[in-house]
């Protein structure tokens, strides 16, 4: 029976648990903030490590951008600590990456709802006009 998993998704999965703990309890910087981890993907000679990641509460991307800058500055610490939990020979080196998918697909559900809103708007009105004949 094949494996449902490989093992760059098991441990991928494993970093996610582990950094998701760490940030929010270890990691001080103010320019990071609250921190979503939507993904981890693991190079298949377990070498690298992209975690690809949503801040919570930034408005604009300059702010997004330095928080992304601060996480990888901190990346030595953070792989560091997770070589602690791991029980692996060789720790991935880390690189966060800014994730604008969940951003993009808000701004998509906006223009769609409001696409929505004014075709009723439109099509009520012609509805309207139609009964008054």
């Amino acid at each position: 029976m094949a494996r449902d998993f490989k093992r760059t998704d098991r441990l991928g999965d494993a970093i996610q648990r582990i950094l998701a703990q760490l940030l929010q309890f270890e990691v001080r910087d103010p320019r990071i903030g609250m921190v979503n981890i939507n993904d981890v993907s693991v190079s298949r000679d377990l070498s690298i490590a992209r975690i690809y990641v949503t801040f919570v509460g930034k408005e604009s991307d300059e702010e997004c951008a330095e928080a992304e800058e601060a996480l990888n500055k901190a990346a030595g610490f953070l792989r560091s600590q997770l070589a602690k939990e791991l029980d692996i020979r060789t720790t991935p080196r880390l690189h966060f990456i800014y994730d604008t998918t969940s951003v993009r697909g808000q701004k998509l559900s906006n223009l769609i709802d409001k696409a929505m809103r004014e075709d009723r708007a439109a099509s009520g009105d012609r509805d309207d006009d139609s009964a008054a004949d």
